[in-house]
């Protein structure tokens, strides 16, 4: 190894995992990219710069510490850059896979501003914990000293099972309340296998039951148990139920068979690649093979909504966005990775309609041409319709990933104290989560509204410690 393992970047060229052919991968699920052989995992975290102000860094929303993982990856001291990237990222390895690391770390790397092409930061950040768990670095839970309090996480995808292990690792009691057959959230049964394969976060889970979480699933709150009923079980209670509410579309014959939601979509497929019996998908409704599919939406989920539709074999698949390439807010990396693997964009496009035959099945999209015109209030330029220049796009499945929207919960569980904003997004504290009602935190999507899974994490991890601090607070204490 040369004595000087870093600022290899003048040198060395960006180079990604391999990733697979598209032919060859819009035939299963599997995931797209290899892994980086040991050398090369060494050789591309060498071209880490070490800036003295490390933006990707302070870009990263759980502040990982990457300059110092990157330099123990291209010094060989592996297992020290695992615990370094565990220390602050309750899953590094989902991280690396999922994240849009071209909108947080890399993009905002100094040595890509420079023209020397970004650090991989998320493909070596996925080799460090894979070889972690292939090498048994990463160790069941197991608290010094158990402690008598309990708290009840509402939510167990990732914003309650990031809190779940910290407090679990300082020995507190953790009781996980789910909706689902299987924890993990959109992790389980959101975000497609090609992205994220089910076992990399099924083994999570089985280290947190290892290492003592109790998990209740198949429990809606409201139903099975009451809210008032899990707070007077436990010391604390931790909101992270996450939104699931689509977006509705208020246009003619939105509700015309055929005309499908996204999230029900992927979540027929993502059960299907666990062996699950799921009758709207093996009837034909949640199943694009053969069909001309056309997904409306331009984030995260409408890309993994199509490159769904790609493997199992739909004829076409097109997706429409309203506004332009440089304007849409899902990942650049699964835009090209979608158009690959033959999906086409159409874009300035707006659904108005659903065109249906005698039968009121679906035959179409009824289709608005659009042009941007001046910035909106966030500084997007404002997509317009372009009168007159209506046509229909062929369809046989319409899929809408429109985003989502907070449940009403108050309602839902009979707490109307618990305090909301204007748009349905429970109150809490921003340094803390710390929601009105005494005792009680929320964390996730369903504070922040829609966002990304590696927020999520850092608000459970920083709730944790909050409930912790709460804990251990001497009013509590000298009053039990």
């Amino acid at each position: 190894m040369a004595k000087q393992p870093m600022l290899r970047f003048v040198k060395i060229g960006r180079e990604m995992p391999e990733k697979r052919p598209p032919a060859l991968r819009a035939e299963d699920f599997d995931e797209i990219y290899s892994e980086y052989s040991d050398e090369k995992a060494t050789e591309q975290a060498g071209r880490c710069s070490q800036c003295g102000v490390p933006y990707c860094q302070s870009h990263c929303p759980l502040h990982n510490n990457i300059p110092d993982w990157l330099l123990m990856t291209a010094s060989g001291r592996l297992q020290e850059a695992y615990e370094l990237s565990q220390a602050t990222n309750t899953f590094p390895e989902i991280c690396g896979r999922i994240c849009p690391q071209d909108r947080l770390c890399e993009g905002n790397c100094v040595i890509e501003q420079s023209g020397h092409g970004t650090v991989t930061i998320g493909s070596v950040e996925k080799y460090i914990t894979d070889t972690a768990w292939e090498k048994g670095w990463v160790k069941p839970i197991a608290p010094a000293q158990e402690r008598p309090e309990s708290v009840a996480i509402i939510g167990a995808g990732p914003g309650g099972l990031a809190a779940a292990d910290v407090l679990r690792r300082a020995g507190v009691q953790v009781t996980v309340y789910d909706r689902y057959d299987r924890a993990g959230g959109l992790l389980t049964y959101g975000i497609p296998g090609f992205k994220l394969e089910k076992p990399v976060v099924m083994r999570r889970i089985e280290q947190l039951e290892a290492g003592g979480v109790e998990f209740v699933l198949n429990c809606t709150v409201g139903e099975d148990i009451t809210f008032d009923a899990i707070r007077g079980k436990h010391d604390a209670v931790l909101i992270a139920t996450g939104v699931y509410k689509a977006r509705d579309l208020v246009a003619p014959n939105s509700g015309a068979p055929g005309v499908v939601k996204a999230l029900e979509f992927l979540t027929a497929s993502n059960r299907k690649s666990f062996g699950d019996e799921v009758p709207e998908f093996d009837n034909g409704d949640l199943d694009a093979r053969g069909k001309r599919v056309v997904v409306i939406g331009g984030g995260d989920t409408a890309m993994d909504c199509v490159r769904t539709a790609v493997r199992q074999g739909a004829t076409s698949v097109r997706c429409l966005y309203r506004r332009d390439r440089d304007n849409m807010p899902g990942s650049r990396r699964e835009t090209q990775n979608a158009e690959e693997e033959g999906v086409e964009f159409v874009w300035l496009t707006a659904p108005s309609g659903f065109v249906t035959d005698a039968d009121g099945t679906l035959t179409g999209v009824r289709v608005q041409k659009m042009r941007l015109g001046q910035p909106d209030a966030t500084g997007r330029r404002a997509p317009e319709l372009i009168e007159g220049a209506d046509y229909t796009e062929e369809a046989d499945l319409a899929i809408m990933a429109l985003g989502f929207e907070p449940e009403d919960l108050p309602m839902l569980w009979g707490v109307p104290e618990l305090a909301v904003t204007r748009w349905g997004t429970i109150k809490a504290k921003f340094n803390t989560h710390e929601t009105d009602l005494p005792g009680v935190w929320a964390v996730g999507d369903i504070v922040r509204g829609a966002s990304l899974v590696v927020w999520a994490i850092r608000d459970g991890r920083e709730a944790a410690d909050a409930i912790l601090s709460y804990l251990a607070a001497p009013a509590r204490v000298a009053a039990e």
